[in-house]
């Protein structure tokens, strides 16, 4: 099990919402989450444990990167019984794993359970690229604000990186609020506030990319005493991809019906 090739270092990508569960409109951005590794098709572990596991997020998730240059997986914690494979084993053979949104509380709580949180942790110091949206984006920082629990409120994450993360800036605009206070009472560090389509890109701990696939999704910089909108690249949408065919195994969980789940980071 060694390492993924990385050529420049340690790389999270921090998405505030959107991605492949919006479909096309971010296409840019699931794009840009393959660009992460080095390798010409790399693996990419999708983890939709904050929303449960729902065939929903899964069902997305392949629709997204089943046609694009890359071999994709999905772990689901839930589902362990069924995956005979060890939790070490099937993470650092990944080029990138990619977390989707949910309840960042729960998230946490269940990845503690199976150790995931040291798990990941190691995966990110072997060169194994991060990326999340919502709360699989704000997990990665010292803190961010989540809706687990109803009201908006700071919640610790896993420390990778330095600073916090609020997430949905204009969807959810309760969030950025108790986000300014969090901050200013030194409840969470100084940190940044996305927009849906908007992303942050850290290498070795440093920012080095402000992104967004919609022209009006901003990032901002929030300190205690005064904040300042990023000056985000726009990502150019990507051209229309001829199909490939599915393995047996995906096109048997698409042919099934899927629920609905809620969005809470």
């Amino acid at each position: 099990m060694s390492p993924s090739p990385d050529a420049a270092g340690r790389r999270i990508l921090a998405l505030g919402g959107g991605g492949f569960t919006c479909g096309a409109r971010d296409a840019a951005l699931d794009d840009l989450v393959l660009e992460l590794s080095p390798r010409r098709e790399p693996r990419i572990l999708f983890l939709p444990t904050a929303s449960g596991d729902p065939d929903e997020q899964v069902v997305r998730f392949h629709a997204a990167f089943d046609d694009r240059p890359c071999r994709p997986e999905v772990l689901r914690l839930f589902r362990r019984a069924d995956d005979p494979v060890p939790l070490a084993e099937r993470l650092f053979a990944q080029d990138v794993i990619y977390v989707g949104g949910g309840s960042m509380r729960n998230l946490l709580a269940i990845w503690r359970a199976h150790s995931l949180d040291e798990l990941l942790a190691a995966c990110w110091r072997r060169g194994i690229a991060l990326a999340g949206l919502s709360a699989g984006a704000m997990c990665w920082f010292a803190g961010g604000i989540t809706r687990s629990g109803g009201k908006p409120e700071p919640i610790s994450g896993l420390g990778l990186l330095e600073g916090s993360l609020s997430v949905h800036l204009t969807s959810e605009p309760e969030r950025a609020p108790a986000f300014r206070d969090a901050v200013r009472r030194g409840d969470l560090p100084a940190g940044w506030a996305l927009d849906d389509g908007a992303g942050l890109l850290f290498e070795d701990g440093r920012l080095t990319r402000a992104v967004r696939a919609r022209p009006e999704a901003r990032a901002v910089r929030v300190e205690p005493d005064a904040e300042h909108e990023l000056d985000c690249e726009l990502l150019t949408a990507p051209s229309p991809r001829a199909p490939r065919p599915l393995p047996d195994d995906v096109r048997e969980l698409r042919a099934l019906r899927y629920g609905a789940t809620r969005r809470t980071a």
